[in-house]
């Protein structure tokens, strides 16, 4: 029997299934988005839905998540994500 997984959005809180959720990964010092959930290192999700996504880029959640300065090429990466959907 496989079991679906749950995590819970930086922005919102919400548990929702990976699916559902937009995967940034730490590999190194370097991040990435993970679209297939497949890469390894320290992972955090968001809603991919347009307001969630907006709140992470406003908010910088995603420094707060890695409790790191990312830098802002992963907020430009999570804004095209943003536009495509």
């Amino acid at each position: 029997m496989h079991i679906k997984q749950e995590r819970r959005c930086i922005v919102c809180r919400q548990p929702k299934q990976q699916a559902e959720l937009l995967r940034l990964a730490k590999i190194g010092n370097q991040f990435v988005l993970d679209l297939n959930f497949k890469l390894g290192g320290r992972g955090a999700y968001i809603c991919k839905n347009k307001q969630c996504l907006q709140q992470a880029i406003k908010k910088k959640a995603v420094n707060k998540a890695f409790k790191s300065n990312v830098g802002d090429e992963i907020y430009q990466l999570i804004g095209e994500y943003e536009q495509s959907i």
